[in-house]
């Protein structure tokens, strides 16, 4: 897509056809929140904008709650935008025998399937290759697993309509299923279904922005600097000014940087990388599959189909006490460990030539230091430490079970102030949900629907009002300028990298990156001359 300088003129006619949502988060509404917050206390400030922070946001202000959360970079910056993007059951869990937090996994899946967020989290085939090499039992014991599996999922109440029912495969299928297989040297294969979401940084957004929707201050780019049960200090990290915000309870969610705020803690960053390769290169897989990792069992390397031409193989399981958490670095013997497991099951084997991106996260693993004299609720899953005089903290857990963490955290807060005030976010859909035959009935691309739901329509008017904005960002790409200009009108975009890297994943592709970098920045005009458009307007 090739965009000159937009005329004001068009500028104006696009914006009166993109008026302001409540639920939209923007400078403008970022604005708006820090003079608010200067003036005003709140119920429950929330430091960290990932998965669990946009957790506890929602669930708080959807209790009544006055609620801000500060982020000090992007929503999903760190490590819940570098996912496998799995809303798992927990089939791994059910290999060591952990049952408690394979079901836990099971019912919050069932909630984002069906009632939370249906349009952003879709079933996804799973097989796994019952290799001729490895010894009999282990097939066995992978069919036992995935039936009992299925129990969970039944009795977790999400229908088979919704995750279908597993089944034993023959060589045959499984090769016609993942051709990238070799099918010469298997004796099977176990299918069953699990959950995948469409982007996981699309799921924080989708949160926040409900949460907006519903009233809350959701602030990108103020770093804070310190905490105490009732204030927040923290610096706009845009101009570089002091910000103070006043709450009746303050909540830390900062994940890897707890420590920050919680020295009683100990926070183990644990590194999980991502490989990136195109899907015809392993034969347009339509599933994914799993390796089994030798010598670790229950630990295996997911082949996970993405919807937009590529498929991610990951993950690794490292301490890394030195990485960036916005950024770590994808160290070559990760890239050496991913290849030489999946090349185990490949007809033909990749190498790193057919390796075109990478990508890590760094998960937060949680040890109590000091648990003598502390009220804390810890599960395997995740640790809320409620300390009266200090910050109410939460961290721990994974993405699949975000909604939990945040129900606990928030039932300290109302217990803090006082109040009665049950949880609603079980049944609360998020911004775009709707129902699958609802979502089949919208008039708009099919590609729009699985990624913005209801709200596809808005995207695509866009587009019909500015063709330019309907073309795709370049040749090959399906992203068009209409979805870069709705992540900074609507999702808190607000720069390049923003825009390449957590609304769109074409930085995980450096080549795909680099060809969409002039277009974005052209949306990123086009949407300031359509912020002074309105501002003139009015």
């Amino acid at each position: 897509m090739t965009m000159e300088n937009p005329a004001k003129q068009a500028a104006k006619r696009v914006a009166k056809q993109a008026p302001q949502n409540p639920a939209w988060i923007s400078d403008l509404t970022r604005q708006r929140s820090l003079e608010y917050l200067a003036e005003h206390t709140v119920d429950v400030a929330v430091v960290g904008g990932g998965i669990t922070g946009v957790g506890v946001a929602l669930d708080a202000v959807s209790r009544g709650l006055s609620v801000a959360l500060i982020e000090s970079g992007d929503l999903a910056s760190g490590t819940s935008g570098y996912s496998s993007k799995l809303i798992h059951g927990g089939l791994r869990y059910l290999a060591k025998m952990d049952f408690s937090v394979a079901w836990e996994s099971a019912v919050e899946r069932r909630w984002l399937m069906s009632k939370i967020a249906p349009h952003l989290v879709h079933p996804l085939a799973f097989v796994i290759p019952d290799a001729r090499t490895a010894p009999a039992w282990e097939g066995l014991a992978a069919g036992a697993g995935v039936v009992i599996y299925d129990v969970l999922r039944r009795f977790s109440g999400l229908g088979s309509a919704v995750l279908p029912r597993p089944q034993l495969l023959s060589r045959q299928a499984v090769g016609a299923m993942v051709p990238g297989l070799n099918e010469e040297a298997l004796r099977r294969g176990y299918l069953y279904w699990d959950g995948q979401v469409v982007d996981d940084a699309r799921l924080v957004i989708g949160i926040a922005r409900t949460a907006a929707g519903l009233g809350a201050h959701i602030l990108r780019d103020v770093k804070a600097t310190a905490l105490t049960a009732e204030t927040v200090d923290a610096l706009d990290a845009r101009t570089g000014a002091p910000v103070s915000i006043r709450a009746r309870v303050v909540v830390n969610a900062t994940g890897v940087w707890t420590t920050d705020f919680e020295p009683q803690l100990s926070v183990t960053p644990s590194r999980g990388t991502h490989l990136v390769v195109r899907a015809e290169r392993l034969g347009n897989p339509h599933a994914a599959h799993t390796v089994a990792v030798p010598g670790h069992f229950g630990r295996y390397v997911f082949v996970l189909p993405q919807p937009d031409g590529v498929v991610y193989i990951g993950l690794t399981d490292e301490e890394d006490q030195t990485a960036d958490g916005h950024h770590p670095e994808v160290p070559e013997h990760d890239v050496d460990f991913l290849l030489d497991i999946v090349n185990t099951t490949l007809a033909l084997p990749l190498t790193r030539d057919d390796v075109v991106g990478s990508f890590a996260g760094l998960r937060p693993l949680v040890r109590v230091a000091h648990a003598g004299d502390e009220t804390a609720d810890i599960s395997r899953r995740h640790l809320v430490r409620d300390v009266p005089g200090q910050p109410i903290t939460v961290v721990g857990g994974k993405m699949t079970t975000y909604r939990r963490m945040a129900q606990d955290a928030v039932d300290a807060v109302t217990a803090r102030l006082g109040v009665s005030a049950p949880c609603r976010t079980k049944t609360l859909p998020l911004v775009g949900s709707a129902s699958a035959k609802v979502l089949s009935k919208i008039d708009a691309p099919a590609r729009l629907v699985a990624k913005y739901g209801t709200e596809a329509t808005a995207v695509q008017a866009l587009g019909l009002k500015n063709p330019q904005l309907a073309e795709p960002l370049f040749e090959g790409a399906a992203v068009t300028g209409a979805e870069l200009l709705f992540a900074v009108l609507a999702e808190g975009a607000s720069s390049v990298e923003d825009l390449l890297e957590r609304r769109t994943r074409l930085a995980f592709v450096s080549a795909d990156a680099q060809r969409a970098l002039g277009p974005a920045a052209d949306i990123l005009v086009l949407a300031a001359s359509m912020t002074a458009a309105e501002g003139t307007s009015k």
